[in-house]
């Protein structure tokens, strides 16, 4: 195939991508026939070729823009939020403030993130939810990839009028820090803690989950590896971050484009040999699939909930 046809071949490509939304891959097939252009000596009239693709390359960065306010645009109505709350959260067996809690992150797992951020940094105020509020709200901005946010939100912290003690900022770093780390985000977190409190920390929650453990007293679980046992993708192990933890219950999002994993994974499976990445250590668990739901707004619309009950191995 000649150097022109190659270009051609490139660029079809990308616009079927274009079409179907796929984005990414669209400008990866742009940028290779951009590439190819200006190393080519054969292909005649260069610059008509590079400004048809450069073209192309601004029309896509318009469709990125219409993809991000999109899924900015909460698509869900203040009244179906309401009822989301209302029923993923049990005010006749808690306290108020801890239902908001769980209806909070219902709606986070639901893709409603705005409102949830919204909820989470009023919980904040309240002082026997003000860590498991603040825990979720980095969640909110890792969730989105947010990475500079949520630095600033731990650093306005530290500033703040919110009256964390010494151990809970030193839970709130350990818990954005070790997921910078393994996002390879090059961020070090300022600590105000000192070595004896420190200590006291990693004392309080290196201890071994179990089932009966409540949020607070569960590890904060931040990655998991998924050994599949069936299918087509028998034996291969899948890693995910988990997006949202209630409990023992940890929430992964599957992408709706990878059909195989998404028809695999069914409620109950369970996984005897559950990788579990904590804020301390890795460690094995058992766990079983408690829910699986398509996403059907917000900014991870069309991909899949994944809920997994965590027990002890």
């Amino acid at each position: 195939m000649d150097v022109e046809s190659r270009v051609k071949a490139l660029m079809n490509e990308a616009e079927i991508y274009q079409t179907q939304g796929l984005l990414d891959e669209a400008k990866e097939k742009y940028d290779d026939a951009t590439t190819l252009i200006r190393v080519s000596d054969e292909l005649e009239d260069r610059e008509t070729w590079l400004s048809t693709v450069s073209e192309k390359i601004t029309t896509l960065g318009g469709d990125f823009a219409k993809l991000k306010q999109a899924a900015r645009q909460p698509e869900l109505s203040p009244k179906v939020q309401d009822l989301i709350k209302d029923l993923f959260s049990s005010p006749a067996e808690q306290d108020q403030d801890t239902a908001k809690l769980e209806g909070a992150i219902a709606l986070a797992k639901f893709g409603q993130l705005e409102r949830a951020l919204a909820d989470f940094k009023e919980l904040i105020k309240k002082d026997s939810l003000r860590v498991a509020a603040a825990k979720n709200i980095l969640r909110v901005h890792i969730v989105n990839e947010a990475f500079d946010e949520a630095v600033a939100q731990y650093d306005d912290w530290l500033s703040s009028d919110i009256v964390f003690t010494s151990q809970q900022f030193e839970s709130i770093r350990i818990f954005l820090q070790s997921i910078l780390d393994r996002k390879r985000v090059d961020k070090r977190l300022q600590t105000v803690i000192t070595p004896t409190d420190a200590a006291a920390v990693v004392k309080q929650v290196d201890a071994e989950p179990d089932e009966g453990h409540e949020e607070e007293d569960f590890l904060d679980i931040t990655f998991l590896g998924l050994t599949i046992y069936k299918g087509p993708l028998e034996g291969r192990v899948m890693e995910f971050d988990v997006n949202f933890q209630r409990g023992n219950i940890v929430s992964i999002i599957v992408s709706g484009r990878d059909k195989e994993l998404v028809d695999t994974l069914e409620v109950g499976d369970k996984f005897p040999d559950l990788e579990c990445s904590s804020v301390f250590a890795v460690f094995m668990a058992s766990g079983v699939i408690a829910e699986k739901m398509r996403i059907d707004s917000g900014s991870k619309r069309g991909d899949f909930r994944v809920d997994i009950r965590i027990a002890s191995a």
